[in-house]
């Protein structure tokens, strides 16, 4: 690693870094980083469109459409209609899966406290409020960028 390294740079190291490792904890899971992420997500947006779905993860919708094979596959999401719009394939998290979006939260909180060791709450906290304020600008510049 260079002496001092850029921001960006820092940035992307840890954020490698913590994937890895959390890919180390769950290695047995037999699940590709992809697949567990999908089903976090959809944790967060139960019944969402495969659409709404690759938007959210930032994957292109035949990517996420294969992915979702997978997983129902493998017995851990199912496809339903839409209600509305039978063009539509919503979708949900089966029984079989809520226990294992629970272990992967315990390794990721297992992961970032081995990643936050030594490091005080105030600390962590300055931390956060500094990232979120480099988001914030972050965002407002992408934004002003795109309306040009």
């Amino acid at each position: 690693m260079p002496q001092n390294p850029t921001l960006g740079f820092l940035l992307h190291d840890v954020a490698r870094l913590l994937r890895k490792r959390f890919e180390q904890r769950t290695r047995d899971i037999g699940l590709t980083r992809t697949q567990w992420q999908t089903l976090v997500y959809l944790a967060r947006l139960e019944g969402a469109s495969q659409k709404q779905l690759a938007e959210m993860m930032e994957v292109e919708p035949i990517t996420l459409a294969r992915v979702a094979d997978k997983l129902c596959e493998k017995g851990l999401i199912e496809r339903r209609p839409d209600e509305t719009d039978r063009r539509i394939n919503r979708l949900h998290l089966t029984d079989l899966s809520r226990p294992l979006i629970s272990e992967l939260h315990a390794r990721g909180d297992a992961t970032r406290a081995e990643a936050l060791e030594g490091i005080s709450a105030e600390d962590l906290a300055r931390f956060f409020e500094i990232l979120l304020a480099m988001k914030t600008n972050l965002v407002g510049a992408c934004r002003s960028t795109a309306c040009e």
